[in-house]
């Protein structure tokens, strides 16, 4: 059985506080694990679009990212 690797991503701490509170009861078992769903969620979606993002989607993004904490 091949192990997984893994790398360190860092959030805001303000960031990482909200995530652990709106977990809480909802068999997450930590906010890493809560983090992964939604990424691989975002990375399937992505793919299954096939779309190449514009530069007004890349805007859009950037602008969420900001608001998440993510992008100063």
């Amino acid at each position: 059985m091949r192990k997984s690797r893994y790398t360190t991503v860092s959030i805001p701490v303000s960031l990482y506080e909200k995530v652990k509170k709106m977990i809480e009861g909802t068999g997450f078992s930590s906010v890493s694990d809560y983090v992964t769903y939604v990424l691989r969620e975002l990375v399937a979606s992505y793919e299954e679009s096939k779309l190449d993002f514009t530069k007004e989607d890349e805007e859009r993004i950037k602008r969420r990212l900001r608001a998440l904490g993510y992008l100063e």
